[in-house]
């Protein structure tokens, strides 16, 4: 079996075991190796997934973010070691002043979190006191963690944080002086042609929208069915996630970063590049960069993949980048699966000596 038979093999093989709703691009070079459709997007009406659904992308969102604060960056209007409270006027926080541009692009600023899932806190718990759909403007989502305590100093550690992205965002406005959706909007999305990418509303009307599930256990632990997530998260995308796509428009949006279409050549090289250690134990070298991570060859530092990827209450989302092939694996799904294992897997199907590694 050729390496081609054998990716559709594996994908096949997790859609029938997964359930998966969803919809699956593996793209090598220009080559269309998959590209389908699974499930249903809405499951009251049987409406089935199309490959130009729109999905939500959960913490992929954050890209977007980064190729714009780069943006500005690259023009003069921001550095990465500015001070992010020297930035913005927020008073009587427990932020530490030395917070920089560069700790929040890379998870290393030490800050608290709105919902700390690191430490296993649920982000779904944070609107059973506080409805969803109080939180539109970005400036909302301050009071959920701007009084709790640091982590650690920035800079001495790694700890993934989804609101240090909301700050990401505030920087931008306030350096702009435009709406944070709408900059992206104008600066990425329209820039590259992602016509089915957005930012739509859950109160709002918009087309070809899947429906997020999910699954429903009773006290012994079985599946009884599925609910919607409807409040399970704010009511539309932000810095740190919920912009809606389809698998073709993440995958043009990662040719247009390599191709240099979002950014000059220096600064892509910034947003493709590993910054520093993510604290992740693996047999394979783990490091960050901006939002992306990169699993590496701990000997020769080869980069055998980055990734971005997402996951809230019925959303899964998975960005994967081979940079040896020029293979694009993306995957949007509606209810949970094991997405992550399926873009893994496919890139053992691409190095033998990864074969039976843990990754």
């Amino acid at each position: 079996m050729d390496r081609k038979e054998n990716i559709k093999r594996i994908i096949e093989d997790f859609v029938s075991k997964q359930e998966f709703s969803g919809t699956i691009l593996v793209k090598e070079g220009e080559e269309i190796i998959y590209r389908e459709a699974h499930g249903y997007a809405h499951r009251g009406f049987k409406v089935k997934n199309k490959i130009d659904t729109k999905f939500d992308t959960a913490s992929v969102t954050k890209l977007f973010t980064a190729v714009a604060i780069l943006q500005l960056i690259e023009k003069g209007i921001l550095s990465f070691d500015d001070k992010v409270l020297a930035i913005l006027d927020i008073k009587n926080s427990k932020l530490n002043k030395k917070i920089n541009i560069f700790h929040l692009l890379t998870h290393s600023a030490g800050m608290a979190d709105d919902a700390d899932e690191v430490a296993g806190e649920n982000y779904e718990d944070l609107f059973i006191d506080k409805p969803n759909y109080s939180i539109r403007e970005l400036k909302d989502f301050l009071p959920n963690f701007i009084y709790k305590e640091q982590n650690f100093e920035p800079g001495e550690g790694v700890r993934y944080n989804n609101c240090a992205f909301i700050l990401l965002g505030l920087v931008l406005e306030k350096l702009t002086g435009k709406k944070y959706r709408d900059y992206v909007t104008e600066n990425v999305f329209k820039r590259v042609g992602m016509d089915n990418t957005g930012f739509f509303s859950m109160d709002g009307i918009a087309e070809n929208v899947a429906e997020g599930y999910v699954r429903v256990r009773d006290k012994k632990g079985n599946i009884g069915g599925f609910r919607k997530n409807i409040y399970s998260y704010p009511p539309i995308g932000s810095p740190d996630g919920g912009v809606l796509s389809t698998v073709d428009d993440l995958a043009k949006f990662y040719e247009s970063l390599l191709e240099g279409e979002l950014l000059g050549e220096q600064m892509t090289m910034e947003m493709i590049t590993p910054k520093i250690n993510s604290g992740k134990y693996s047999k394979r070298k783990v490091m960050n960069g901006y939002v992306f991570e990169f699993t590496m060859n701990k000997e020769s530092d080869k980069i055998y993949y980055f990734i971005k990827e997402g996951i809230n209450a019925g959303v899964v989302a998975n960005s994967m980048y081979i940079p040896e092939y020029d293979v694009k694996i993306m995957t949007l799904g509606n209810q949970y699966a094991n997405v992550w294992k399926l873009g893994k897997d496919i890139v053992r199907a691409y190095f033998e000596e990864l074969r039976g590694i843990s990754l």
